[in-house]
């Protein structure tokens, strides 16, 4: 699951739905999923505005990105924490024509989930089966 947090008309109707596809591709990626129908109903990307002046840092009135990705425990290698970060921050900056300098204003906050403490369907879902549905969607394409 990966959710954005924006303030308010920084961008545009279009460019959020677009963004919103292009960042759960890019956890995709990262996590190593398979681009199924599975997987992609189980990306999540959910982009939430907030008022004008309620998103703001001490120093200017520059808009901030807060990404907030949540995966299970082990998911993410370091190597792979590295470039979701980097690909995230280039989708969220191209969305909001971000130069590159701007790179500060996005912050981008991996959260792993322990093992055990996520759930869908009225069941505990395990890293290790999502790992054997992806190694066997693998196989099959």
């Amino acid at each position: 699951m990966i959710s954005l947090t924006v303030p308010e008309g920084v961008l545009t109707a279009e460019a959020a739905t677009e963004l919103q596809k292009t960042l759960a591709t890019t956890l995709l990626h990262w996590e190593g999923a398979p681009d199924n129908a599975m997987f992609r109903a189980l990306a999540w990307c959910r982009i939430d505005e907030v008022p004008a002046g309620r998103f703001a840092s001490l120093e200017d009135d520059l808009p901030r990105f807060r990404v907030d990705v949540t995966v299970p425990e082990g998911a993410l290698s370091d190597r792979r924490k590295e470039g979701l970060i980097k690909q995230v921050t280039g989708d969220v900056s191209a969305a909001a024509g971000l130069g590159e300098h701007d790179g500060l204003r996005v912050w981008v906050l991996i959260h792993e989930q322990p093992e055990g403490t996520w759930g869908a369907a009225s069941n505990v879902i395990r890293f290790a089966e999502l790992k054997k549905l992806a190694q066997a969607a693998a196989q099959q394409g």
